[in-house]
């Protein structure tokens, strides 16, 4: 199994606004940068929506460290999501869970893709390469969104 390090980072104007997501994957020499955006969104989809674009991009089974800086994602993926499953997509106190459709694709791509992932928090904006790398590259995609830069190829 490969080992991979994924930074993610999710990013928003306004909260909602338009909001960008990147991805910063790191296998040996190997370095690869994704980012992608949407015009009316908000950080927690973009932290969400940064885990599963990284997870897609993926070819094979990989032994993945994956370093988050949102303890929403983090939380949600180590502790909540058994729970909310249990009770029918609702939360604690009985309300739908947010983002349920994005929490969803990342529980079914987590337990399909056979990638055995250690979920790691990083504190945000405190100078960890990999996550200013995320950080600049979601940025990169509210750019995207807005229209101000062309969407990656």
């Amino acid at each position: 199994m490969n080992s991979v390090d994924i930074y993610t980072d999710g990013a928003c104007k306004g909260n909602p606004g338009p909001g960008g997501w990147g991805v910063l994957m790191k296998s040996g020499a190997t370095e690869k940068e994704l980012f992608g955006g949407e015009r009316l969104t908000t950080n927690n989809r973009m932290e969400l929506m940064a885990v599963i674009q990284a997870l897609q991009a993926l070819k094979r089974p990989c032994a993945v460290t994956l370093y988050v800086d949102s303890q929403y994602v983090l939380k949600g993926m180590t502790e909540w999501l058994p729970g909310w499953k249990a009770k029918g997509w609702r939360t604690s106190t009985k309300q739908p869970v947010k983002n349920v459709e994005l929490w969803q694709a990342l529980d079914e791509l987590v337990n399909k893709s056979g990638h055995a992932i250690d979920w790691r928090w990083v504190r945000g904006h405190d100078g960890n390469p990999g996550n200013e790398r995320a950080d600049v590259l979601a940025n990169r995609g509210v750019e995207v969104a807005l229209g101000r830069l062309p969407a990656p190829m």
